[in-house]
């Protein structure tokens, strides 16, 4: 069943509307920012390894959850009994396909909202400034000392490491649909009208170089 509804616009395009979400998928949704951002900055290979491998995580574990938010079946059980949802460890095996199958499961419409985010950070000079902080921010929510130097972390990494820019910005674009999906909504749940979930316009470059098989696969961009 799908939990959202399509509006065309004459300007916008095809809109996306989510429908009321549940207390459990909303906690799915804040608790997927937990992220273990490295909070020092190395300027050795080991550092960028582990920041990639993060955003491959951040990036699986946000489409499962966004596609759960948009009608798939969820797992069943409590948030916090999930343990192959939150731990940090590098996806392989079956918990990588676990996750790859769940984030195959997102409709194209909704992909599509995650899709002009990622072409969006990928096409401005702001894209680290932009991306850097939100998602040190949502990882690190209570402690404003250890999201500042996680911010310096991703930045200065997105900054220095063209390579990482891709996976960077994956990271950054399924957290902010899924976060933005559910604050469309809470409104539509408020006021009771389709509240389209906000995206960045969508960049209209080509691919940059350095975007990793994973990225190909969970974004569909092989033909």
């Amino acid at each position: 069943m799908e939990l959202y509804q399509l509006r065309e616009d004459p300007q916008l395009g095809c809109r996306v509307c989510p429908l009321p979400v549940s207390e459990d998928l909303a906690e799915l949704m804040a608790r997927s920012h937990h992220i273990a951002w490295p909070t020092w900055l190395d300027q050795g290979p080991r550092m960028l390894r582990d920041i990639l491998e993060l955003c491959r995580l951040r990036t699986a574990r946000g489409l499962a959850v966004l596609s759960w938010l948009s009608g798939s079946e969820p797992p069943s059980g409590p948030a916090a009994e999930l343990g192959w949802l939150w731990t940090s460890r590098r996806l392989t095996g079956q918990r990588q396909e676990r996750l790859y199958g769940a984030a195959a499961a997102v409709p194209e419409p909704v992909l599509n909202l995650v899709l002009a985010n990622w072409t969006w950070a990928l096409g401005t000079c702001h894209g680290g400034r932009v991306a850097a902080p939100y998602l040190a921010g949502t990882a690190y929510p209570g402690d404003g000392s250890v999201a500042a130097a996680a911010t310096m972390t991703l930045y200065q990494t997105f900054d220095r490491h063209p390579e990482s820019r891709p996976a960077i910005a994956a990271a950054w674009a399924v957290a902010r649909a899924g976060a933005d999906w559910c604050r469309a909504a809470e409104l539509h749940a408020a006021y009771g009208t389709q509240t389209p979930v906000f995206t960045y316009p969508r960049g209209t470059g080509p691919v940059p170089a350095g975007v990793r098989p994973w990225i190909e696969r969970l974004f569909r961009l092989r033909g």
